[in-house]
């Protein structure tokens, strides 16, 4: 996919692309730091169909929706031969028992035998997280391993 950055003098910046559909999708950053998606008219690439502000917040949950699915079904492929391996997408919740705390802290793979390959926040992939790793809520974990170790690795994140 081709990006096209074009500075909005006074505003910001807008990233777009374009979709099979002719329209374009994107995002205007702005100088304040906010930011906003659009969708461009289907007859005109310039004008905005569509234009919602986003808080900081709500951009990384979004990014975090649409980064997670891609990175997990790259997994899956690649552990489709692999007979009891899984790949799931567990987050960190608000009031969970590790929001603050560290990798390390969880016990994760001593107590399920999983790995948490990846950490989505922002919109950012933290790859292969170490034990020092702060968890944070609304993070999203690309968590590989056994359909029961998967399954006592959500009960830990939920419960502790």
């Amino acid at each position: 996919m081709n990006v096209e950055v074009t500075p909005l003098p006074g505003i910001g910046v807008r990233k777009d692309f374009e979709l099979a559909s002719g329209r374009r999708i994107g995002v205007v950053t702005h100088r304040d730091g906010t930011v906003d998606l659009i969708v461009s008219k289907r007859d005109d690439p310039d004008a905005c169909a569509a234009q919602v502000p986003l808080s900081n917040e709500e951009a990384a949950v979004l990014g975090n929706l649409l980064g997670a699915p891609q990175l997990v079904s790259q997994l899956q492929e690649e552990h489709r031969d692999l007979p009891g391996i899984s790949t799931r997408q567990m987050p960190i919740l608000e009031g969970s028992p590790f929001d603050g705390r560290t990798l390390g802290e969880t016990a994760m793979r001593t107590r399920t035998k999983v790995s948490i390959v990846a950490a989505m926040r922002a919109g950012q992939v933290h790859p292969s997280p170490g034990p020092d790793f702060t968890f944070t809520a609304g993070d999203l974990l690309v968590v590989v391993g056994t359909s029961e170790g998967l399954d006592a690795a959500a009960k830990i994140l939920h419960h502790g």
